[in-house]
């Protein structure tokens, strides 16, 4: 029960802390509840499928060189994990009429990846106890949240613009930028020093997602005027 409850508690705080950020207009929580439920399960599906294909078709490398490190970050990895997530985001949440403001496309974003990270990190810390609890409680969690972040900016632009499959995609790319970034520099831990830009690519992140969401905040629909 220990390793369970410190699996969940950096993604609840997570959820709780962007929820805060959500001034205007709090989405429902039975819907905010039902697109975590889709990330911590059926992306966690679509994302295994996907890996068991790449397996299959893409992936036919066995050394650990930089080329295959920089495959499997981004187009195995990254790629699948966060398309998961946006399908998720798109076809459920951002079709739903409560998504209404700019900040939702964050807010659902947010609630699919961290219910994709609490299977994912329940995993981890069952596996290899609390010490990597509290490691990716300030690394990994707070990564898919970014990712997260900087997805649903771009589609809750998109919502209300004429250029919604531009917009959705460039949230999208984003998410599998920084995300296949952040893996690359851990995957080649073969080469010294070079985690660092993992952390680095992760602190890029906060930053933006922290301008991602005062954006939409000061561009809200039911901000006071």
């Amino acid at each position: 029960m220990t390793l369970f409850v410190s699996a969940i508690v950096p993604v609840f705080l997570i959820i709780l802390y962007v929820y805060l950020k959500d001034k205007y207009e709090k989405e429902p929580k039975r819907i905010l509840l039902l697109n975590f439920a889709l990330g911590a399960f059926v992306s966690v599906i679509i994302t295994t499928i996907l890996y068991l294909l790449a397996d299959a078709f893409l992936y036919p490398f066995n050394e650990p060189t930089l080329f295959e490190q920089f495959i499997k970050a981004f187009f195995i990895v990254a790629l699948t994990e966060e398309f998961s997530k946006y399908v998720i985001v798109r076809f459920v949440a951002q079709t739903n009429k409560h998504f209404n403001e700019p900040f939702d496309g964050i807010m659902y974003a947010v609630m699919v990846s961290m219910g994709f990270a609490a299977t994912e990190n329940i995993m981890y810390v069952m596996n290899g106890g609390l010490g990597v609890a509290l490691f990716r409680a300030f690394t990994a969690v707070p990564a898919h949240a970014t990712f997260a972040i900087l997805m649903g900016y771009f589609m809750g632009k998109a919502k209300f613009s004429k250029n919604r499959f531009r917009l959705n995609l460039t949230g999208l790319l984003l998410a599998i930028a920084f995300h296949g970034a952040y893996d690359f520099f851990l995957f080649i831990d073969f080469v010294p020093g070079i985690w660092i830009g993992a952390f680095v690519s992760l602190i890029v992140a906060v930053v933006l997602s922290h301008k991602a969401m005062k954006s939409h905040q000061k561009n809200s629909n039911f901000k006071p005027q």
